[in-house]
């Protein structure tokens, strides 16, 4: 007879499982790639379907796998697991904004060279969450964090950036006075 993994390991798994997908995505969206894009960049040694399976933390991957998809991002494995200090949990942990809302026409208008991975990653977004026409977009935690790793920044760091930017919505929510 097996054991079966106490309920507080399950749910321990599955938000490691989400931290190191946010990661997987977050070194794909840098590399300028979508899943169909690294697919093709891989000569199909890497499927879509499995690759955003990874990303979602729907499926499991090895060591073994990870090794590979980290020498065909050509990145270090480390680069790709979640931080020692990580809750591993999609809304946990310390979070700079508790709600972040970015006011879309500010984002359009920001002339700011480094704004362009921010509009990328807002019309990636909204694409994938059919939001298209909205004038706000609500960001959640792992979208929040997979932005601070496209920057090569912290999760606070970023938030200071976009106050400077001036893009947040009125909505967004400063916790206790952090940036």
């Amino acid at each position: 007879m097996t054991e079966r993994p106490a309920e507080e390991d399950v749910v321990a798994n599955e938000g490691y499982a989400k931290a190191l997908g946010t990661r997987l995505r977050a070194i794909r969206m840098q590399q300028h790639l979508s899943l169909h894009g690294v697919e093709r960049k891989s000569s199909g040694k890497w499927k879509a379907v499995v690759v955003g399976s990874y990303e979602r933390g729907d499926r499991a991957v090895s060591v073994q796998r990870l090794s590979e998809l980290a020498e065909f991002y050509g990145v270090p494995v480390s680069d790709l697991l979640p931080p020692d200090d990580s809750p591993f949990s999609g809304g946990g942990g310390a979070t700079p904004l508790s709600r972040i809302v970015l006011n879309l026409d500010k984002v359009a208008a920001l002339t700011d060279g480094h704004a362009d991975i921010l509009r990328r990653f807002v019309t990636s977004i909204q694409r994938q969450r059919g939001d298209a026409g909205l004038r706000n977009l609500p960001v959640r935690y792992e979208d929040l964090r997979t932005l601070a790793l496209m920057y090569d920044t912290t999760m606070e760091a970023l938030t200071e950036r976009l106050v400077r930017w001036q893009v947040l919505a009125p909505e967004s929510v400063i916790v206790d006075g952090e940036p």
